[in-house]
Formats: structure tokens, sequence, C-alpha cells
């Protein structure tokens, strides 16, 4: 046997260290080995805490006969699809292509040359509803391999053909407002006004979606976007795919009622929908939204902060080999661990039952098991009486064999999880957030970034993996988040150094838009341009945001010319499917509704401006950019907003001026002169 895993830092790959196929990790040892024995590579793509990516290894890569049957015909790789991004970005182009669909694991068989022909997901070991199994494939793909190899360049080339299409763009105008308008009138055409989100089942968050929604109510005034966002939230809060007793989102939800998720909790889902709260209670100040906020930060400091203050990438589904049993009860579970009055609570509250409150996905048969979920918030009486019944079962579940946890840290996801705990930390005043933010914040700068090099991956005290476009855009977002939270200059000044390398390393100057990666020596197919956002937003559409922002902070228009340029590239798809696009959709918003530069201008012996900041930074103003004006000449700021010299703070008092449109109102010292301004 000789499996090659065992050294890897991944804790996906890691998992099939002791499998019988004889994994290789993505290495030019491998490839070497495919070109000398001329056979071609079996590449699984899968991560720690994919639940089917569980079901696959147990069923067929723990399987002695399967394993040879692999090792006999290939050379086979894995890859954790979060440490290379770009790999599988690019694989599971194809598989879309090829089968409409994708997802993981993703199954590609290529070439020594890593040339696709054959893309999947879960392959079953034996076949059944008409879903090829592995047992059948191999032999085929063999077969293939060594008597037809004209079929194997045939598909090659279509699959080329295909992805290069993929990668073409239409330029064309602008977008104007009408492209905002439509995108929100999909999503609200999508709206399912019984149980909230949008369409049918699978449900998955999308809290860029919701924060897009919740802006467009605020400049077009139509109550419908800010009641189809905010129903989402209060839905989604109150479901099972909301942990009721340990706090934290999981990954989606298999029905369309938000109550039998898949269990997962990723770290990239608890920032977003973390900023989704925080805009959805700055939008409607419902204390249910401030409360959610809080429980996750609670969540993610308590299991997936390091010591070193970084942030872990996720927790797994499965726990003892089955999904989600360490958050299900039985009736009987609960009956011996509570007081007759408190399982009462539970039953009438929680909608616990003997037989269970939700049916197995696959099989539709009683599951025996219980989701703890809500249909109305709990009011003042009853939170106290579950904050009791709420401690005793955390002590019972604490027991229990907890999910794997994936200790591997990303800096694309942690910087989103900083931007979350900066905005809530600014919104809510609440200083241990932005601690917290800026710790995490510190840590990434000082091990993830050398010489201008940002790296994407560390753990066991190592870095590894050159960043990616993902991890520049969310770095520099959390850069920008952290300066308007605490007028620290120094995060302005890496905000725009980061954007700076950003746009040399990523930025195609000739048509525009940034790729997905800068080092294409593995991508055979070639670089993307990602601007559809999926769970996370692309890389396209965050770099509007910022350029955006810091194009209003800083005066510096060549950042305008970029947006209009990388704009103008992707009008298509931003005019045709914005829904799809709402991280961009809110450039757009923020582009035609009057952005304002806010700058709070002090002195030594300025009045104290504590109240007038605290009410910029907790209001919802969407379109507005806070910019600090300290009135000590040796501050960065200056070098990096030198127009700030003519907004100076007047008359020794705190002065605030608001400027629109390249031109300034005329300033104002008090709160009730500045409300009336906005």
């Amino acid at each position: 046997m000789s499996n090659k895993l065992a050294q890897e830092k991944s804790p996906y790959l890691l998992q099939h260290k002791d499998n019988p196929v004889d994994w290789y990790p993505w290495s030019d040892e491998a490839f070497e080995k495919a070109k000398k024995e001329q056979k071609p590579i079996f590449l699984s793509i899968g991560y720690a805490t994919c639940h089917w990516c569980h079901v696959m290894e147990h069923e067929s890569f723990e399987d002695s006969e399967i394993a040879s049957m692999m090792n006999q015909a290939f050379v086979n790789i894995k890859v954790d699809r979060e440490e290379r991004p770009d790999l599988d970005q690019m694989y599971m182009t194809v598989c879309q292509m090829l089968n409409g669909q994708g997802g993981w694991p993703l199954t590609i068989i290529m070439t020594p040359e890593k040339e696709p022909f054959f893309a999947g997901t879960y392959i079953p070991k034996e076949a059944r509803y008409n879903r090829i199994g592995l047992r059948q494939l191999i032999p085929g793909i063999t077969g293939v391999w060594k008597n037809e190899p004209a079929k194997i360049t045939k598909a090659i080339e279509k699959i080329r053909e295909g992805y290069s299409r993929s990668q073409q763009f239409e330029s064309g105008v602008f977008p104007g407002t009408e492209a905002i308008d439509f995108a929100a009138e999909q999503l609200q055409q999508n709206y399912d006004a019984d149980y909230g989100g949008f369409g049918s089942a699978p449900k998955f968050p999308t809290p860029h979606n919701l924060m897009f929604l919740f802006r467009q109510w605020h400049y077009s005034k139509d109550e419908r976007f800010k009641r189809s966002a905010s129903e989402t939230l209060t839905a989604m809060r109150l479901g099972g795919i909301w942990d009721q007793v340990g706090y934290g989102f999981h990954r989606y939800s298999t029905d369309r009622e938000w109550l039998l998720p898949h269990f997962e909790k990723m770290l990239y889902d608890q920032a977003l929908m973390m900023m989704a709260y925080t805009e959805g209670w700055q939008a409607t100040q419902n204390p249910l939204f401030k409360q959610t906020v809080y429980e996750i930060a609670e969540y993610v400091n308590r299991d997936l902060r390091s010591e070193a203050g970084y942030f872990y990438s996720a927790e797994d589904a499965d726990s003892e080999g089955e999904e989600g049993k360490f958050y299900t009860w039985s009736h009987a579970e609960l009956t011996s661990s509570l007081p007759e009055e408190e399982m009462e609570f539970l039953e009438e509250y929680f909608n616990i039952s003997k037989e269970g409150n939700f049916n197995d996905e696959a099989t539709g048969a009683p599951t025996g098991q219980n989701i703890l979920w809500l249909d109305i918030p709990l009011g003042s009486a009853e939170t106290s009486r579950w904050h009791a019944i709420r401690a005793t079962l955390t002590s019972v579940r604490n027991t229990r064999i907890r999910p794997l946890l994936d200790d591997k840290m990303l800096t694309d996801w942690n910087a989103l999880m900083i931007s979350a705990l900066a905005r809530s930390g600014a919104v809510f005043d609440e200083s241990d957030f932005i601690q917290s933010a800026e710790k995490a914040y510190q840590f990434v700068l000082h091990t993830m970034l050398e010489n201008e090099v940002l790296y994407h991956r560390y753990r066991d005290d190592e870095r590894a993996i050159h960043a990616f476009a993902d991890d520049y855009a969310f770095l520099i977002q959390a850069s920008i988040d952290l300066y308007e939270a605490t007028f620290n200059s120094e995060y302005l000044k890496q905000a725009v150094a980061l954007n700076d390398h950003f746009i040399d390393r990523f930025y195609d100057a000739e048509v525009g838009g940034f790729y997905s990666s800068s080092d294409e020596a593995d991508l055979v197919l070639g670089a993307q341009k990602p601007v559809f956002d999926g769970a996370v937003p692309s890389a396209n559409s965050m770099a509007l945001v910022n350029l955006l922002r810091l194009g209003k902070i800083t005066g510096n228009t060549h950042y305008d010319e970029l947006v209009e340029q990388t704009g103008k590239l992707f009008s298509s798809e931003l005019i045709r499917s914005g829904s799809s696009i709402t991280m961009g959709m809110m450039a757009l918003q923020f582009i035609h509704h009057s952005p304002k530069e806010i700058i709070v201008a002090e002195n030594a012996a300025s009045q104290s401006s504590a109240e007038i900041i605290r009410y910029l930074r907790s209001a919802y103003l969407p379109q507005k950019v806070l910019v600090h004006n300290p009135g000590v000449e040796k501050d960065p700021i200056f070098t990096l907003c030198n127009y700030l010299t003519h907004n100076p703070a007047l008359n020794d008092d705190t002065t605030i001026y608001v400027c629109r449109n390249y031109s300034c109102e005329k300033p104002v010292n008090s709160l009730s002169a500045l409300k009336e301004l906005l």
C-alpha cells in the first residue's frame, strides 16, 4: 500500500490516510507516475465536513475490493476543495456542463495532463436508481482508455470548447437602476410567503440576498422587500437550521420549512448570517435579530476560535458515523433529563413528540428523533424558563462525542468573520466583538502575509498555498470594516496596500474583471473570473464593493475606473441574472443611490463626539462611508486621504461633513443637525 496522505495538513486528506486506496495529494509525483504508467487519474474533491464525502469513503474507499480496482486502473488523487478552490471551481464547472448539476464529493477522471473526460459527484459502490456504481464504472473507463482513445480525445475537445465558452463575457453598457429593480423582483417572485426564504427545498440561507433586499427597501420604500427579508431571518432563527441549544447555523435546510438541516456548521455561514442579522436589526429594530447576533458570536468564540485568536473552518455534520447525532434528541432521553413541567414546556414550544418530529431525508421513514424548533418567538417569561432548560440540555449534550472540528485556518473565511465582528461591534457598540476581530486580523497579517505575499491556509504552524482572489477581496473588506469601526488609520492603510496587490495580481487590464487565481500552472482549462455569488460572494462582486468604498474614502478615481470597466464586462450577467449576484447588486445600489462620504473631524480640543459617532455607526445608512479626521498632522490618514486637510474641526468642536456627488453640504456640529441633514 502506498497511500501518501499521512504527511498532509488538510483534515480532509488526513481522514483518508488509512484508506486502502493509494491516494496521492495533488503533486508532481502523482502526475509523473500517471504518465510513466500511462494511467488515467481518478480525482476526488471534497472537504472535511461533507456528509456525502463520508458516505462515499465508508462505502467505497474503505472497501478493499473497490480500492484494489481503483489502484489497478488509476493514479488516485485527493484534493481538499477548501485548500484549492481554484481546482474545485475549474473541475466543478466541467461537472455542471456535463451533468447539469454539481456537488461534493466531486469525481473527475482525467488524463495525466490534467484534462478531464468524465465528471460526476457521489458515485455509489454498486449501480442503483439509474446511477452507475464504481464497480461498473472502473472497468468501463479502463476499456475506453485502452481500446478507444479517440473517444477520450473527442470528449476532451468538447469539454475544452464548452469551458472556453463558459468563460467568455459579453461586454456592454454599465448597468443602471433597472438591473437592480429586476434582480429584486426576481427574488421577490421566488419568495416563499408561507415559510420564508426563496424557492422550495433545499433552502440555503444566502444572507447576501437578504442584505440586498433590505437595501432595496431602504431605497425604494417598497415594504415587500423589507417584509420578505425580515420574515426569512425570523423563520431561520426559529427553525431547525438554527442550533437552539448550542447556537450557530447549520449549512442548509433539506426541506421547505427550515426544519431538517444538513448539520455541518461552516465559519462563513456564521459570519455572513451575523452581518445579515445586524443589518436586519438596523432596518427593523427587531430584538430577536440582535439576540441572534450575540448568540452567533457566543458560538463562534466558544467553539470555533483558537487560542491565537483566528477562527477554525467548520464542524462536521456527523458524529459516531451518523449525521446529526450530536444535535438530535429522543423523547426518552429528554424525559430522563428534565423534570415533568420542563418536558411539557419543550413539547409545547419546541415541537417535541414521542415519535420524533422529522423523517429520514432519504427514506421518509420516522426517525424517533427530535430537532428543537419554534413556531413563534418566545416571550420574556418563556425565555427565562428556556434558559434554565437549555443549560440542562447543554450539560447532557456535552457528554456526547462531538463532531469533527476542521481546525484549519483559511484567510478568506477568517476575513469574513472579522468583518462580521467589526460591523456588529460598531453597530451595537460592543467592544468585545471589535477586540475579537482585531486579534484575528493581527494573526492574519503577522502569520499569513510576508513580503507582500498573502497565503491561504494555516494549520499545525504551517502556512501554505498562495492566496486566491477571495482571500484578498474579503481581507480588504475586513480592513475597511475595521477602519470604520475603530478609526484606526492603519487598517485603512492596509486596505489600500492589499487592494493594490490584489489589482496587480488578479485584474485583467485588457478587458476588466478579476481572475480567481494568479497561478495558472495547474489550471489546464484556464483561470476563471467568477461573478456569480454562491454560499459566499464572488471575488468580482466583493471587488466592486471594495473599490467603490475605497474610492469614496480615499478620493482615488482610478478605483472608479476599474469598477466601470468590470461592470461593463459583466454587464449581461448583472442585467439578466442579478438575483444570483446580489453582492454585485449591492455595489450597483451604492453607485446609483447617492453615496455619501461622512467625515468626522476632530482635534485635541474637540468636545465629545461619542454620541455622534455611535449614531453614524448604528443607523441604517448602507450608502455611506465613514472617514475620520483626527486633527493630528502625522497620522497616515492624510497621506491616504489628502483632501481631509480641507475638512478640519471648526471652532474646536467635532464637525461633521456630509459629501455627495463630489460636493459637501454645510458642516454641522450637533447630532440633531446631522440627523436632519441625512
